[in-house]
C-alpha cells in the first residue's frame, strides 16, 4: 500500500516537475536540442518506473504483498541518500566527471559490486556520459577541477 502511494504521489510530482520543464527556454540557443530535453527524459523514465510501481508493485516477489523494511535495507538506503546529496553538492565544484565515477563507483559497491569491475564501470559511465553530452549532444557540462585539462 505505501509503495503505491508513494508510487502515486512521484507521478503528481513528475507531471507537475514536466510541466514546468515543458516551458523553458533559453534567451538564445546555446545546445542544438535545448534547455528541456535532459529533464524532460528524465522526467519521463522516472515517470515510467512510478507507473510500473502503482500498477503492480510486487513484481519481483510475484505476491501482492509488500515486503517489510528490513534492518540491512535502512544503512543502504541512508548511503544511496547520502551518495545523492555529495553528487548535487559537489557537481559544480568537481565536475561532471569526477562527481558521476565517483556516484557510479559508490552505488556500484552498494549493491555488491566487486572493487576493480566497479571501478572500471564507473570510469566508463563517467567518461562515455561526458562524451556523449559534450562532444555528441552540444551540451555543456562543468568539468571542476578538470577544466585545465581541456587544452
Amino acid at each position: 500500500m505505501y509503495q503505491r502511494l508513494f508510487a502515486g504521489f512521484l507521478l503528481a510530482v513528475c507531471a507537475v516537475l514536466g510541466w514546468m520543464a515543458w516551458g523553458l527556454e533559453a534567451p538564445f540557443s546555446y545546445e542544438p536540442v535545448g534547455p528541456r530535453a535532459y529533464p524532460l527524459l528524465l522526467l519521463g523514465l522516472l515517470a515510467a518506473g512510478a507507473l510500473v510501481l502503482v500498477i503492480k508493485p510486487a513484481l519481483e516477489s510475484g505476491s501482492n504483498e509488500e515486503a517489510p523494511l528490513s534492518p540491512v535495507m535502512v544503512p543502504k538506503l541512508l548511503l544511496c541518500l547520502a551518495l545523492l546529496l555529495a553528487l548535487a553538492a559537489l557537481f559544480e565544484r568537481l565536475g561532471f566527471v569526477l562527481t558521476s565515477v565517483a556516484f557510479a563507483y559508490g552505488m556500484s559497491r552498494l549493491f555488491g559490486g566487486r572493487n576493480l569491475p566497479s571501478i572500471a564501470v564507473a570510469l566508463v559511465l563517467g567518461l562515455g556520459l561526458y562524451f556523449l553530452f559534450d562532444r555528441i549532444l552540444d551540451v555543456p557540462l562543468p568539468l571542476g577541477v578538470l577544466a585545465a585539462l581541456e587544452n
